[in-house]
């Protein structure tokens, strides 16, 4: 029989990880969860999955919330309000501790603690996916796949080299990609057969049978299961039918050939900042025009951007070259290369930007130099002032990776 997801249309049900503490990005989770960490100047984290599902036209969504989440709260309320009464919703879920006084103890043990929202939607199926990674994906593609397998559970999955393979949960899979084997973060990972350095991995995105994943989170919580990856799906893929879907098929109308299959884990601040250079290419691995997959976000409802200098260009004059600059922000006489430009920067006289990334409402004074840095909202370089050109000053002053990226944390001082 050839199923199809467009059958099972109103039947789904997502549940969005996005809980997590993100303490590799410190200092930017020092006051937000990870999800809500601004990424590519207007966005953040959480809006790729959840634009990935709207655009997939799956609108029923719960986002499971926890740690700092008073940031992600206000965005998921000022700019995914759908239409409720078409049954359209993101809903925030606050840890409610509903089956007792833990907070969530592991991804698992999260949907457990809100199994009421499943058995009080009764959909036929429910994704869970993770809330903090960028990447765009057909999730009807998946769902097909499912579908297909007649699978009880299906698991994305993406070639990732053996040097990162042990920050995944690590796959092995027969000839028609059901899960013969599953390490949870191995000292050692499986290499993929045929194709040596490379492990196949979890991206953390599932998509279940409803009434298995009730009855298996209900057995999984009497045995002290508390996480998919450690203690779910090892026990699920010997007895029952359990397929991987390769990440790698999925196509996404209108992307290039060069953009397929990219996905990035932002879990540190290197990839974090990696991945924000991406789209500063002149043909970016990761598209954000793409006008048949949109991306949406809050409406900033700024001005457009300005750029200005002196009327014959021959001592300074606004410009920006390899750059996203947001609405709002206003480039006077200053100079950016290779930088993502949040809503409201401003660039003053003779400044100069380099490889950067600035939060929302920073202001670049008169002749400072930025280079290789990340610099948290509202926050003001004083004229003259230089970041990433002296790293033992830095480190005094600011946090800096060991790969020479300066972080900029809320509420800075800086002496000029």
């Amino acid at each position: 029989m050839s199923w199809s997801y467009r059958e099972h249309q109103k039947n789904i049900l997502c549940m969005i990880m996005a809980g997590g503490q993100g303490s590799r990005l410190q200092p930017l989770t020092r006051d937000r969860a990870k999800p809500a960490v601004h990424f590519g100047g207007t966005y953040r984290i959480i809006d790729f999955v959840l634009n990935n599902f709207i655009n997939s036209g799956i609108f029923k969504i719960k986002v499971l919330t926890q740690f700092k989440s008073d940031s992600l709260n206000k965005h998921i309320s000022a700019a995914w309000s759908l239409n409720s009464s078409l049954d359209q919703y993101v809903d925030l879920v606050p840890a409610q501790m509903r089956t007792g006084e833990d907070w969530y103890r592991g991804t698992s043990d999260a949907i457990f603690q809100n199994i009421n929202l499943i058995t009080d939607e009764r959909p036929d199926l429910v994704a869970i996916f993770g809330g903090d990674h960028i990447y765009k994906m057909d999730i009807n593609q998946m769902i097909d796949f499912h579908l297909s397998r007649a699978a009880l559970l299906t698991i994305a999955a993406i070639p990732v080299p053996v040097s990162e393979a042990s920050e995944f949960g690590i796959i092995e899979v027969d000839s028609d990609n059901r899960m013969i084997g599953f390490e949870e973060k191995p000292k050692e990972p499986k290499e993929m057969p045929g194709n040596p350095g490379w492990c196949l991995a979890s991206m953390g995105n599932y998509i279940f049978t409803s009434k298995f994943l009730v009855r298996e989170l209900l057995n999984g919580s009497k045995q002290g299961a508390t996480d998919f990856g450690k203690h779910i799906i090892p026990a699920l893929y010997k007895e029952y039918p359990v397929y991987v879907y390769d990440f790698n098929t999925n196509i996404v109308r209108g992307e290039q050939a060069s953009t397929k299959g990219y996905w990035r884990d932002v879990g540190t601040l290197d990839a974090f900042f990696e991945a924000n250079m991406d789209l500063c290419a002149e043909n970016p691995l990761f598209d954000l025009y793409n006008n048949y997959w949109p991306i949406r976000t809050f409406n900033w409802n700024q001005p457009p951007a300005r750029f200005f200098g002196n009327d014959d260009s021959t001592t300074y004059r606004g410009a920006a070259i390899d750059s996203i600059v947001s609405a709002g922000s206003i480039i006077g006489g200053g100079t950016v290369v290779k930088s993502i430009l949040s809503p409201g920067t401003s660039i003053q006289k003779e400044a100069f930007v380099k490889e950067s990334i600035l939060f929302p409402n920073v202001t670049i004074g008169p002749g400072a130099k930025v280079q290789r840095a990340i610099i948290e909202k509202g926050l003001h370089i004083p004229a003259g002032f230089e970041i990433g050109f002296d790293l033992e000053r830095d480190r005094q002053i600011f946090h800096v990776t060991d790969s020479g990226i300066v972080v900029l944390a809320k509420d800075t001082i800086i002496k000029a």
